[in-house]
């Protein structure tokens, strides 16, 4: 454990962010056992994590990341998470500092008691907030925008369409509070859509049929105009405040993003009903719903070479994705006040020393709480006296003092 009252004297130098982690707690989380980092009542706005490869630097903003809606930055399943030396489950907590008030929230695997050697043993997430049990994770969306950017994602606008919707909706989800609801709402009726056709086949009740894809017609439709809203924003931010990383432009590429474009959110909705019920035999034939928000795409094009981000370099592309990043933790903080922390795995290293230099202006700017981790604690020296340095080895963290 890092003590709360150094943390809190080292750290006041650096001044505490409108709204960030002041404690976090790891349970059983990949190489921890048990870790407490306690910033006291003055938050850091920057923390620069500094280490070997393999010292758990990754592991603590994967921990952060999991106290959003999603699998976190891994993508990871939440048995992946557990401590390789424990039995039971994991748990992630953490305080909010927030010009509102702070509160509680965590997030963890609790395993199932399996008293009965035939009943499978069905762990499951679940989430608090302020000691009381939240519906879901989409709940810690409301409270807390978590935005990350890490080396697996260098080959986002080469890659299938999956990962481009999957940064697309965290994006919209620091921008609308209620997405990670809808999505959420949405996934579940195609499931369960998916489920009755391949259990009942032809003999599938119609009514019941019709109430699961006018639930995925509703909640898909409030998907995509919040995508629409969403990249309209991000471009317009991108073109009036392009700042030393390049322009882009962003679309959500898909049906019913392309209805909403020329028709009312209501009549897109009963269109989207319809084709559903249309395509009843067809989907159960493939296994899976066909149409829907769940197969959309996000396009990106560096505006000031009206170019296909997959057609640059990659070099560009690096610097595209760290402006889109930017960009949204700008308008997260705009758009609610609530809490927003920015996790950059290895991304100084990946850039130039100009690109470097405006990144860290950049997040010295920003009215978030930034985590940055890398090998080479030189590569941060010009964020000293402005970020709080901790030195991670063995998945023991120390607290330094600015250099």
């Amino acid at each position: 454990m890092i003590d709360a009252t150094t943390c809190e004297r080292d750290s006041a130098a650096a001044g505490a962010g409108e709204g960030a982690v002041s404690r976090l707690m790891l349970t059983r989380f990949r190489s921890y056992g048990q870790a407490v980092l306690d910033f006291g009542t003055a938050p850091p706005r920057i923390v620069v994590l500094h280490g070997p490869n393999g010292a758990g630097k990754t592991n603590l903003l994967e921990a952060l990341s999991v106290l959003a809606p999603g699998r976190g930055l891994r993508r990871a399943t939440l048995a992946e998470m557990t401590n390789r030396e424990a039995a039971e489950g994991w748990a992630v907590a953490a305080r909010l500092a927030g010009p509102n008030g702070g509160h509680d929230i965590g997030t963890g695997l609790e395993p199932a008691a399996n008293d009965n050697d035939d009943a499978p043993n069905r762990a499951r997430r679940i989430v608090r907030i302020d000691g009381e049990a939240a519906s879901g994770p989409a709940a810690l969306g409301e409270l807390l925008s978590v935005i990350w950017l890490t080396p697996q994602m260098d080959r986002l606008f080469l890659d299938g369409p999956q990962s481009r919707r999957r940064f697309l909706d965290r994006l919209v989800a620091g921008l609308h509070g209620h997405h990670a609801r809808a999505l959420a709402a949405y996934e579940r009726a195609m499931r369960e859509r998916n489920r009755l056709l391949e259990s009942q086949g032809p003999a599938a009740d119609p009514a019941w049929l019709g109430a699961l894809e006018r639930r995925m017609a509703e909640h898909g439709v409030t998907v995509a105009a919040a995508r629409l809203e969403a990249v309209s924003e991000l471009s317009h931010h991108s073109a009036e405040e392009p700042g030393a990383f390049p322009r882009f432009s962003l679309e959500a590429s898909g049906s019913l993003e392309a209805a909403l474009a020329e028709g009312s959110a209501l009549a897109v909705e009963d269109d989207f009903a319809t084709r559903l019920a249309d395509a009843r035999a067809q989907d159960r034939e493939a296994g899976r719903a066909r149409l829907g928000p769940h197969v959309s795409d996000l396009a990106v094009t560096f505006a000031d070479k009206d170019m296909p981000a997959a057609q640059c370099s990659t070099g560009e592309q690096k610097a595209i994705l760290a402006g889109i990043v930017l960009a949204s933790a700008r308008l997260a903080h705009a758009h609610h006040g609530r809490p927003v922390v920015l996790l950059m795995d290895e991304v100084a290293a990946h850039l130039d020393d100009r690109r470097r230099a405006a990144l860290f202006a950049a997040i010295a700017e920003l009215k978030a709480q930034t985590w940055l981790t890398g090998t080479d604690h030189a590569a941060f020296e010009a964020l000293a006296g402005q970020a709080r340095f901790l030195a991670v080895a063995d998945s023991r963290i120390t607290a330094e003092r600015d250099a």
